[in-house]
């Protein structure tokens, strides 16, 4: 029973990566249209694999010198092995190939959607759905494939081979080792989310400045210079960043609930590694619920509700998912549980899923409220768009901060209310449920950047207005199921945050934070600082990158005489390159605070202060990066998508004070204004703070046996039996077996 259920989690990821395949292939059938589009859509491809290449270059570097540290890690402690540092390398190339089957397909689907619009709605949205479908079928996949995989691995090597107990040291090994898994995927994660933000936003900011402000020209005008490079960004940074983003996110959650399930003694028919292996059975599941709810996203005509679509397949897959949990629950774990001395019941750990998916759902209803067209927030930007730039500005900033209320609220109560379900393994078990849908929501999010460009292809290649229009209405709708989707994921990393922290202190071995102590107090506020530097950094890059964007399009304004009349075409390359260099160079600095500060904090004070333990200033560390990280996530990606809906309000007429506004107008440029600044809030730095949070919980839950209060030797004192008795059936004979197993006291 157990080894049967063990090889159904990477079959469940073989599954989707089927499914993928097959929905990958019918969008490369699908027609590409004229010359003109194939051209620039070639452009477009060209670019966003030249820039994979680069920085899967630079990345290679930091992997080489990631694995000699693991590997020379693990050998110094008896609860790591020079293993993690494989498992860190294939979590890597995991991660890596995880946004390159999105961008892939996105740069494939982006022109064939824009040749669906010139038939219908419906069939465009099909094909930018099924693109996006790829790319989450993908992610998760590979995900469940790769985790499950290794775990069988893992716990064969260092488990089973020995006669080891669940709850033992060498379980802790295996899941330590299986981290590395985890650490590559986030590292990974970082670069390509903070390297692919900084490209697209450059193009961005600098395409609309010049091209939309000064040039009066529409967006993605084929004269316009940036135009390939913006396009280009949106598959770098919004498909393979944030393919990688949650694929890293994903690995993470499962992850943290495997490690806090090892601690729960359960009497069940698996051998006991249930609660282990039922946050990678809910995975698994969410692939085949996720491909279901697909089904479910379509619409009659050009009439149709196209949000309505993607919520009815995004709703009908947590309905699915909630329902066979139940079934999971039940007959997977025993009766009753306990997690440190926190006593609960198996339907106990049902109701924290539940809450889980409850938690998410209305994540992404508040985040869409707040970043929708037509809701009262976007509505009072554009209201206050009419008196000018600055207080276009100032009505954005106030709804992204007024943004963050509701959600942590709804966050805190789904930690109060699954922990006090089932303890800290409720609360993992919560963001577990959440991310379990992810299939879906990544194909829900990586259909907007598909349907930007294709409306971006459609303008350049000047098609008829009902063309973009029906673009326009895929694009609006991307937008806000970005928003979304940024929100879901910054309420996961919250939860399997405090999952890894939990982690963390009981292989740390200490028994409290106590923020009274002012070494820890002061790691505290450190913690708090690191989303706002981090923010800095990236925001800067952008404006830096941008100004070079500015100056290298006017140039071109300036001294290639016909761009404006169609005559000349315009040196595209030049800016991809400006793009492309910038984002390598930048995303070094953020990506390093991120992967030393918490070495820096856990290796450099050891003894240092006599009553005070470095682990317990690192778990302060964690608190304050944690809260600040999720705040500052939220506020920046809801204040970004308001300004930027707001912005594409005008393109159909908007009324101020009884009068109608459109593009070109005053209080249109200074939504472009807003937009402009909201760019690299929504795409650069705001979707990187829940990447940071938990690569770090995660380098700390590494270099946690290091720094460990608590010594990992064979021959400790404290030693407690445990007497379990497993029932199984052996064909038709029923057997009993009583095993006695070691387990070390924390």
């Amino acid at each position: 029973m157990e080894q049967a259920l063990i090889y159904v989690v990477p079959a469940l990821g073989l599954v989707g990566l089927i499914v993928m395949a097959i929905k990958s292939a019918w969008v490369t059938k699908q027609e590409t249209g004229d010359k003109t589009m194939m051209e620039l859509a070639g452009y477009i491809a060209d670019g966003a694999m030249a820039f994979l290449k680069a920085e899967w270059k630079v990345l290679s570097y930091f992997a080489v010198i990631a694995v000699i540290l693991l590997a020379w890690s693990g050998m110094s402690v008896e609860t790591s092995s020079p293993v993690i540092a494989i498992s860190f390398l294939i979590g890597a190339v995991f991660s890596a190939f995880a946004g390159y089957i999105g961008m892939n397909i996105a740069t494939k689907a982006n022109v064939r959607t824009t040749q669906a619009a010139r038939t219908s709605l419906k069939h465009a949205l099909k094909v930018s759905f099924t693109g996006g479908s790829v790319m989450g079928l993908g992610v998760a996949g590979l995900a469940v494939l790769g985790l499950g995989s290794l775990f069988i691995l893992f716990y064969n090597m260092y488990v089973q081979s020995v006669g080891a107990g669940v709850n033992g040291v060498e379980m802790e090994k295996a899941l330590e080792v299986l981290a590395g898994f985890s650490l590559g995927a986030e590292s990974i994660a970082l670069f390509a989310r903070v390297g692919g933000g900084i490209y697209t936003k450059a193009a961005d900011v600098g395409a609309d400045l010049v091209g939309k402000v000064e040039a009066g020209i529409p967006e993605d005008d084929v004269r316009n210079p940036a135009t390939i490079a913006d396009n280009v960004g949106d598959n770098v940074g919004d498909v393979a960043g944030m393919g990688a983003d949650l694929f890293g996110s994903y690995v993470a959650t499962i992850l943290a609930t495997m490690v806090l399930g090892r601690e729960i003694v359960s009497i069940d028919n698996f051998g006991g590694i249930a609660p282990i292996l039922l946050p990678m059975v809910l995975a698994g599941l969410g692939i085949v619920f996720s491909i279901l709810g697909m089904f479910f996203v379509t619409i009659k005509d050009d009439k149709g509700d196209v949000q309505h679509a993607l919520n009815m397949g995004n709703w009908s897959s947590i309905v699915f998912t909630g329902i066979a949990s139940f079934f999971v629950v039940k007959y997977m774990l025993p009766e009753t549980l306990s997690i440190r001395g926190y006593d609960f019941t198996n339907m106990d750990v049902f109701y924290a899923i539940i809450l889980g998916l409850v938690v998410g759902t209305l994540m992404s209803i508040i985040t869409e409220y707040y970043t929708a067209m037509g809701k009262r927030p976007v509505q009072s930007i554009i209201k206050q768009s009419a008196t000018g730039h600055a207080t276009n500005i100032i009505a954005g900033l106030a709804v992204g901060m007024e943004s963050t209320v509701l959600p942590i609220l709804v966050l805190a109560g789904g930690i109060m209310g699954s922990y006090a379900f089932a303890g800290l393994y409720g609360v993992a078990i919560a963001a577990a449920g959440m991310m379990a849908t992810t299939a879906m929501q990544l194909a829900i999010d990586a259909f907007g950047p598909i349907a930007d460009n294709a409306g971006g292809i459609a303008e350049m290649s000047q098609l008829p207005e009902e063309v973009r229009n029906r673009t326009d209405i895929l694009d609006a709708v991307g937008n806000t199921t970005a928003a979304s989707g940024k929100g879901f994921a910054i309420a996961s990393a919250a939860l399997t945050s405090l999952a890894l922290f939990a982690a963390f202190v009981g292989v740390a071995g200490i028994d409290a934070i106590d923020i009274f102590k002012a070494p820890v107090l002061a790691a505290l506020f450190v913690g708090g600082m690191i989303p706002y530097i981090f923010s800095s950094l990236a925001i800067a890059a952008v404006g830096r990158a941008a100004m070079d964007m500015v100056n290298e399009v006017r140039r071109q304004f300036r001294e290639i005489p016909g761009i404006m009349e169609y005559k000349a075409k315009p040196e595209y390359d030049k800016c991809v390159e400006i793009s492309t260099k910038a984002s390598l160079r930048e995303m070094l600095l953020p990506g390093a605070i991120a992967l030393i500060t918490p070495i820096l904090v856990g290796f450099g004070f050891q003894g240092v202060f006599e009553q005070v333990s470095s682990a317990e200033m690192l778990g302060g560390l964690l608190a304050g990066v944690t809260v600040s990280g999720v705040l500052m996530g939220m506020f920046q990606s809801n204040a970004g998508g308001a300004w930027d809906n707001a912005k594409k309000s005008f393109e159909k007429g908007v009324e101020i004070d009884g009068e109608m506004y459109y593009k070109k107008s005053e209080p249109h440029k200074a939504s472009v204004t807003g937009d402009t600044v909201g760019d690299p809030f929504k795409d650069t730095s705001g979707p990187s703070m829940n990447i940071l949070i938990k690569l770090m919980s995660i380098v700390a839950l590494i270099i946690a046996p290091h720094i460990s209060q608590r010594p990992h030797t064979a021959g400790m004192s404290e030693k407690m039996e445990i007497k379990k008795e497993i029932k199984y059936e052996d064909g038709k004979k029923v057997v009993t077996e009583t095993i006695t197993e070691i387990k070390k006291v924390n």
